[in-house]
Order: C-alpha cells, then structure tokens, then sequence
C-alpha cells in the first residue's frame, strides 16, 4: 500500500515505524528537513520538505497514486485542510486526520465529504482515556484490549506466586474451567540479562512467577481470569476510586473531565505546576476536582496528599524524565498502581520490569486505530502489543465454500503459520448497527477447537507475536474476486 504521513513528530514517527515494518512504501512530510533525515536514515522510507497543505508538495509525495493519507501534524488546521486538498486535488480514496478538538467529531457536515473530507478522525487524548479507562475497570491488568464490540477482551496480567492458576500448566488451566470461553495465547518469560522472551502457550507450558501473561476471553470471564493470574488470596479486588494525576496538560484534563462524569465514584486529584493552567483547570473540571499547583516529584507535597492512600498514580506530562521519576517516587511513597506516560520508546524498554507498574506510549494506544485502515480484507480491530513487535487482529470472515478458503474449514486444516494462535470466534454479531432487535440474536463466544468449522460473518481474534505474519492470515481470510 502507498501511505502519506504528514508530520513527523512523535505520532507520525510511531506510525511510519509500524507500517514501515509492514512493506508499505512510505512518503513521510514535514518542514523540518534534519527530521526528515533522521527518519530516512532509520527506516526504509522518502521525506519531503515542504508545507503538506500545498498540492505542489503533496504531488511530489506522490499523491495521484497514493492509497491513504494519514495526517498527524502539529496543527489541527493542518491537518483537515490537508485532507480536503488531497480529496480535490488528488482524490486519494482514504484520508485520516488527527484533531484535537472534539468539535469536528460530532457534526459530519464538517467532516463529510462536503467538509474537509475526513474519512476518519483520530484524537490522541481520546484513546489514551479509553485506554485508562479499561485500566481503571480492571486494575490488575496491564492491558485491556476490545474486541468484537466489546464483548471478548484481550488482557495481559503479571502472574504473581500464590495466585490459583501459578505453577500450573495451560492445559491445567483449560481443563479447571471447560466451558469458559478462556484461551491463553501467549506468556513472556523474563532471563536475566535479556528482553522478555515469548514463550508459546502448548499444553504443557507452566505459568510461572514474574509471567507476562496474555489471555483471550469474553468480557463476563476478565475478572476472573485476572483474579485465578495475580490474586493469592480470595478478598475481592480493590476497585479503583482515589486517584492522583501528575500533569495538567491535554491527557491530564481530558482524563479528568471523563472522570468527572461519574459523580461520587472517584476522588481525583491533579497536580499542575504552572499558576495559569491551574486557574483553567479549576475553570473547567467539576468542583469536587482537587486542583493542587505544584512538583510532580516534590515529595513533601506527595506525602501532604497522602499518597499512600492512592489508587491509581497517573503520570500524564509532556516529559518523559518528569513522568517516570515521579512514578518511581509515588511507588516509594505507597502508591497501590502507577502508570507513566512515556514519548521515547527506548525508555518504555527501559521501565519495563521496573516498580513502574505501566509504561504506555500515547502513539501506541491509537495505532490500532490508524492500522485498521491500512489491512487488507475486513479488518474490523487492530491492537498494536509489546511496543509494535507483536500484535492483536480481529477479522470477519467473508464469503461462502466457493470463494473463501476458510469457510466451512475446520480450525485443524487451516494454512495458518506456527505461531499464530486463534483465540476466540465470536458468532452471530450483526453486520449492519441498524439490525432491529426481534432479527438479532445473542452472540456467543466460542472457543476454537481442532474441529471447529467457521462460519461466514464470524468474528475471529488472533494473537500473532510477529508483525511479519500479518500478511500471511489476512491473504488465508481474503475472498476470491468473484465474491460481491
């Protein structure tokens, strides 16, 4: 596929890396030419220098025969007038756009065709919140991951010593619940003096202590497959309520504000070091929002917060240095949980295994989105693991015995390659959102078996540790042309 990217700040170098990896031809934009050499000299792609809302640039990126335009700028202006350009101009079939403001999002007359021609919108203080917020509803986790709508999740858990299912083998595991629409579909294993090492998850594979554990399973089953991982006693989990955010910017805020929404359920604090943006902090949340001027990593005025009452410690800056040392400090002063959000990558690979309970990229936590667009066949959700290296994809099969080489074919007898794990098959979804209620039917989620047949229309997940097999499951599930 060709891909223009304009910008290449930290979203648009995330992207570039992903789809790079991927044998997409690249053409990467920016006014900043020692940026764009630094890209060229990373990776396999072509920079031009120049403003991307003007054709003559676009034309020489190769616009006339691009395939999708993924605009990530600095500007939201940028960013949508670049669009409209590229859909008059040059009639580029798929345009995505990151805005911040979330005004365009809810009038499609701005948006639509007629509009800046935006087939999608992308906003990076959106997906960070529906990411924490998934963490916040299972705090045990270190990832949560929708599929489906919603109604299968893919989590990761650390397996803790003492918890039910630790020591055990897989196939223990499986054979404990049976009917439970659980499948675990990768562990990675901590050496010393080496990155997590994948470790396939065959029968007769043991969880052990220390486990980065990744598990399929519908929504209902989550708790519990988190409690059996890293729970070692049988006391309910302390759900998530007193909550401290270091950083008052546009995640900070935005985190807030959703939040907020539910009254009585959280205490929420939030820590901004600059007089003005507090006094527009206190402006805009709720008032039972505590808005504190001050250090992120002044000790004193953790410890005057009571910081080992906390919950949940979100460190949410523009710098990185900033978020992880106040992470490790709140951690040192009795924090339960902390998450730091961390721009470099080489520091995420740093902080990993470390008293930072979570490490999360913002480009990372809205890549799926932008991925979605980029696969082939009916693609409906991608989720980008393990720092890009390993991924989650959800595909609806399409096509009857004639034009697919999937439908009807048992799970046993497809050409999938070693490594691919199918997790779950979720059957009986709608294809349209405008099925009315007396033709819909309760979907089911089923795990897959060597003889399980797919069906068209199911939902299947799959769990690929390498990017590079990504190819080989979308050409299996793609239709014949003669399929309408």
């Amino acid at each position: 596929m060709k891909i223009i990217i304009l910008g290449a700040g930290r979203v648009g170098q995330s992207v570039a890396d992903s789809l790079v990896s991927e044998r997409n031809d690249i053409t990467v934009i920016d006014t900043d030419a020692e940026r764009l050499r630094d890209l060229e000299s990373r990776f396999d792609l072509r920079g031009v220098v120049g403003n991307g809302i003007e054709p003559a640039v676009l034309a020489e990126a190769g616009a006339q025969d691009t395939d999708l335009l993924i605009a990530c700028a600095a500007q939201d202006e940028t960013n949508l007038v670049c669009c409209k350009v590229a859909q008059l101009m040059f009639n580029i079939p798929k345009r995505i756009a990151r805005v911040r403001s979330t005004g365009f999002q809810r009038d499609e007359r701005l948006v639509g065709p007629e509009g800046f021609a935006v087939d999608r919108i992308i906003c990076p203080e959106e997906s960070l919140t529906r990411y924490i917020g998934k963490l916040i509803d299972y705090p045990e986790a270190m990832q949560v991951r929708e599929f489906a709508g919603g109604r299968a999740c893919l989590v990761s858990v650390r397996a803790r010593a003492g918890a039910p299912m630790v020591g055990h083998t897989v196939a223990e595991m499986r054979n404990s619940t049976p009917d439970v629409a659980v499948r675990l579909v990768a562990i990675y294993r901590r050496f010393p003096e080496e990155p997590d090492r994948f470790v396939a998850c065959a029968g007769e594979t043991r969880i052990e202590p220390g486990d980065e554990v990744f598990v399929l399973a519908a929504r209902e089953h989550i708790a519990h497959v988190l409690a059996t991982l890293h729970r070692s006693d049988a006391s309910p989990v302390r759900p998530v309520r007193r909550i401290m955010i270091a950083g008052g910017g546009r995640v900070g805020l935005h985190l807030a504000l959703e939040l907020g929404k539910e009254p009585g359920r959280f205490l929420v604090k939030i820590i901004e070091d600059d007089s003005a943006r507090c006094i527009e902090l206190a402006s805009r949340l709720p008032s039972d929002v505590l808005v504190l001027q001050g250090d992120t990593t002044d000790e004193n005025l953790l410890g005057d917060e009571s910081i080992d009452e906390i919950d949940l410690f979100l460190a949410l800056t523009d710098d990185d240095e900033d978020n992880i040392m106040s992470c490790l400090l709140a951690k040192r002063l009795g924090a339960r949980r902390v998450l730091a959000l961390i721009n470099r990558r080489s520091y995420a690979d740093l902080m990993h295994g470390t008293q930072i309970d979570i490490a999360l990229s913002p480009a990372q936590a809205m890549l799926g989105e932008l991925l979605a667009y980029v696969r082939q066949g009916d693609v409906q959700a991608v989720h980008s693991l393990r720092r890009g290296v390993a991924e989650a994809l959800e595909i609806v099969v399409r096509g009857d015995r004639k034009t697919s080489r999937v439908v009807g074919r048992k799970v046993s007898d497809l050409a999938l390659p070693r490594d691919v794990h199918i997790g779950l098959i979720v059957r009986g979804l709608p294809d349209s959102p405008d099925v009315s209620a007396d033709e819909l039917r309760e979907p089911q989620v089923i795990i897959p078996r060597s003889a399980t047949a797919l069906e068209s229309g199911d939902h299947v997940v799959f769990f690929l540790p390498h990017k590079r097999l990504v190819r080989d499951v979308e050409k299996l599930f793609r239709v014949s042309p003669t399929f309408f």
